[in-house]
């Protein structure tokens, strides 16, 4: 098994983690309903459709 040679830094550990923690922006798409800007596969929460079908009675 290896073994380190040298002690690695909190620095150089940091940066490694770091790469795999960058955020992203969350997609939106727009509903076929309403045109309210929605997440994918979910259900708008403007209008109560989702696939094409009323699934929430909205006021």
């Amino acid at each position: 098994m290896g073994v380190p040679k040298r002690k690695s830094s909190k620095q150089r550990g940091r940066q490694r983690r770091a790469a795999n923690m960058k955020i992203n922006a969350p997609v939106l798409v727009r509903c076929p309903q309403c045109r309210a800007l929605i997440l994918p596969h979910h259900l708008c929460q403007e209008c109560g459709y989702y696939n094409g079908r009323e699934v929430v009675a909205t006021k």
